[in-house]
């Protein structure tokens, strides 16, 4: 049966929009943080640290995706998720409890961001489409 639900979990993420796949990554990072967190208020180390190596292997994701010839905008968002991706290496280090907070901070910041140019896009697409009709 895990097999089954595995296969049915990669199935989905082939099949979403570049914007939703986004979105799920972001959902991810925020939740990785808010677990990290939690965990470090119980004093569960091990799990602090898992969770933050989570929330870094989205970062790296998000960089790798980037495709830096297309200008100053990917190169700017390569800058921000390097700086978290540093933050959150050295907030595992030091269970840094401030750092997570202000990665967490910038990762619900461009979360919501990008929400919102997904929502554009979402409309735009519908406006496309019933201008075809």
């Amino acid at each position: 049966m895990e097999r089954l639900y595995q296969k049915y979990q990669k199935n989905q993420v082939m099949t979403v929009s570049n914007e939703k796949l986004l979105l799920m990554l972001f959902e991810g990072l925020v939740r990785f943080i808010k677990s990290a967190q939690s965990a470090l208020v119980k004093g569960d180390i091990a799990e602090v640290s898992n969770n933050l190596i989570k929330a870094q292997s989205i970062l790296c994701e998000l960089m790798a995706s980037l495709d830096r010839s297309t200008g100053k905008l990917a190169d700017d968002l390569f800058g921000i998720y390097e700086f978290m991706y540093r933050s959150l290496v050295e907030a595992n280090v030091k269970k840094d409890e401030d750092k997570i907070q202000q990665v967490l901070e910038m990762a619900v910041d461009l979360q919501e961001t990008w929400t919102e140019v997904a929502r554009i896009l979402s409309l735009e697409k519908e406006g496309a489409a019933s201008a075809a009709w």
